[in-house]
Order: C-alpha cells, then sequence, then structure tokens
C-alpha cells in the first residue's frame, strides 16, 4: 500500500473547498476576493478589462485600485467570465448599481444551466431608472430560484486590502446561505455577521451614501461637527422612515449596514461620497469632481434615486430632498440648510 492510500477505517480526506468568484475588479471586488482567498477558499476574480485582468495576473496585485494589497496563493485571475465560474458554488457580483442589471442578465443563462450556484452582491443602491433594491432587480432578472445575499456594511477597500480588523453584515432570506457566506469570509481580522433582512441592509446601503455627499457638502462649507453630527442623526431617521415603509425592520438601521456605514461614510475622507461633496464645496461642478475623484461616486445617482422613491411612497426625507435639490436644481447648499433650521418645530421621533 502506498504512503498516500487510506488504511481501513480511516476517515477519508475533505473534498477540496470550490471556488468562490469574484465578478468585478474595482477596489471592492478585489478586497473582497482577496479576503475570500485569504479566509482559505480557491478564488477567482474576474473583470471585463482585460488588459488590466493579465495586469494583475502578471504583477499579482490590482495596480489601479488596490496597489498596495498583493494577491494570496489562493487568489487567481481569470482571463474570462466562464473560466471565473468553473466549479464555483457561489458568486459574487461587486459591481457599481448601474450595471448590476446587465451583469445579472450576462449570468442568467449560466445560472440556469448550474442550478447549485448561489449569487451575492456588494452592490449598494437603488436602481435609478427603476427605483429597485438590488434584490429585487435580482429578482426581476433571475426569478426565485436562485439563493441570492448582499455583502454590506462599514468597510473601506483599502482596509480590507491591509488586513485590518473589519465587521460586515450578510443578508439573505435564506439563513443557511447567509451562514455559509458569512462562515467562508472570516478570518482572525474579518468578523462576518448575519441577516435575514435583505431590504433593510440595501436601503442602508444605499441611503448613506447620499448622506456622505451632504457630510463632505457641509463640512467643505465649514458648517462645523455640530451640523455634520446633525446630519447624520436625522439622517440615520430618514434612512429608517423609507426602510420601514418597504418592509425591513427598524432594528437592522441600528446595525453595521445602518448606523455603522452611515457613520464611517460620512466621516472617513476615504469615502469617495464625502469626497464628492467636500469637491463641490469648494466650486467643482458635479462632472469636475466626479472626474477628479476617478471611480463611481455612488451618492451622486442615488440622490435621484432615493428622492424618488421617497416620493413614491409618500416618505419624508428632507434632508435627501435638500440634497436633490442642491445637486440637480442648482439650489445653493446654504439656502437648504436654513430650509432645514427653520422647518416647523415636531417632536423628534415623530
Amino acid at each position: 500500500m502506498s504512503a498516500a492510500a487510506t488504511s481501513p477505517g480511516s476517515p477519508a480526506p475533505a473534498a477540496p473547498a470550490a471556488p468562490v468568484a469574484v465578478l468585478g475588479a474595482g477596489s471592492w471586488g478585489t478586497a473582497l476576493a482577496i479576503q475570500f482567498a485569504r479566509s482559505g477558499h480557491p478564488t477567482r476574480l474576474w473583470g471585463r478589462d482585460r488588459e488590466q485582468s493579465a495586469r494583475m495576473a502578471r504583477e499579482r496585485r490590482n495596480a489601479r485600485y488596490l496597489p498596495d494589497a498583493p494577491f494570496p496563493d489562493a487568489l487567481q485571475v481569470a482571463a474570462t467570465l466562464d473560466a471565473a465560474l468553473e466549479g464555483a458554488r457561489d458568486l459574487l457580483v461587486a459591481v457599481p448599481s448601474h450595471a448590476l442589471r446587465a451583469t445579472l442578465g450576462e449570468l442568467r443563462p449560466r445560472l440556469r444551466l448550474r442550478p447549485e450556484l448561489r449569487l451575492a452582491w456588494a452592490t449598494k443602491g437603488f436602481e435609478l431608472d427603476s427605483g429597485l433594491l438590488p434584490n429585487e432587480v435580482a429578482r426581476e432578472v433571475l426569478g426565485e430560484d436562485v439563493p441570492i445575499a448582499v455583502l454590506s456594511g462599514p468597510t473601506f477597500a483599502r482596509e480590507v486590502g491591509a488586513g485590518l480588523p473589519t465587521a460586515m453584515v450578510v443578508a439573505s432570506p435564506e439563513p443557511a446561505f447567509a451562514t455559509a457566506l458569512a462562515t467562508s469570509l472570516s478570518s482572525s481580522n474579518f468578523r462576518a455577521y448575519t441577516s435575514t433582512d435583505i431590504t433593510g441592509v440595501e436601503v442602508g446601503g444605499a441611503v448613506k451614501n447620499v448622506m456622505a455627499v451632504g457630510a463632505g457638502l457641509s463640512d467643505g462649507l465649514g458648517f462645523g461637527a455640530n451640523t455634520r453630527i446633525a446630519l447624520i442623526t436625522r439622517g440615520l431617521v430618514e434612512m429608517t422612515r423609507l426602510g420601514v415603509a418597504l418592509g425591513a425592520r427598524r432594528e437592522t438601521f441600528m446595525g453595521l449596514a445602518g448606523l455603522g456605514d452611515l457613520v464611517l461614510t460620512c466621516t472617513d475622507d476615504q469615502s469617495r461620497n464625502r469626497r464628492f461633496g467636500l469637491a463641490l464645496a469648494r466650486g467643482s461642478g458635479a462632472e469636475a469632481a466626479l472626474a477628479g475623484i476617478g471611480q463611481v461616486v455612488e451618492g451622486y445617482v442615488a440622490a435621484r434615486a432615493v428622492h424618488a422613491v421617497a416620493l413614491r411612497h409618500g416618505v419624508s426625507m428632507p434632508i435627501v430632498e435638500g440634497l436633490y435639490r442642491t445637486l440637480f436644481e442648482g439650489v445653493p447648499a446654504r439656502e437648504v440648510v436654513r430650509a432645514l433650521m427653520t422647518r416647523p418645530i415636531k417632536s423628534e421621533f415623530d
């Protein structure tokens, strides 16, 4: 008997873990791919830009979006979408909200051929044209049979890539999938919690981006710390109102995907949304500010989408309304602040 043979009665060797496919090679997709690989899972990262993918495979890092985070050995760059999916069980889509529907449409025939596949995304924001949340877009495109989940919470890609201690939430209507995905992500420096409130987690991820633009604008105009904390606190109230109106649980907004993500994004300059607001306060136009940041600023588009959804459902969101007027109707931010401060006196918790 060879040394590699299994002796009678000994347990069979564990089957190798199925690869995780991460689709989207921006900063966040890259950071999550690194975390999956760091947690011991064979991981494949795929992006649409073939030239960038070839460079990542050659240099073993994403020089464009996350240059200081070398790839673990378990992370491989896939040259094609089908190569990324081969043998995978779990797929993670990490694309901006405006690209989610098209990406899911591309995956649909592949998911029909592979009913064992489970789908998650790290996309934040309502779809602009329809006002749908990502989970609603997924159900519309894919139907009800594919297990789905969302990853969200107070995280910056650079810090995840660097292996700094981080916590986030995985939400799915199927608790077993949420637990499996959270377990796959978790390591000594990364803690994933679970939730079944996918609507609440997604509303938190959408609204916090809008509030972060407002926080950057407020700080850039010199309104001070008092204004910033008022914006964050009342922003949480507006986020909760909208989420509850859409069927979410109120307690979700006191967690990582609500209060946690809101505070992080409003107070740290790693946030593209906050930096966008700061640039507007310096006098940059929206297009120039977006070009200067060089990556998608979800809060800019989200301001229009969240405003429309709030109007459709009759939800009072005065901060969002004010930011919408500043961003898309040319109303000076100082006028919006004055209007907010002179609203009728009411109970804080009405």
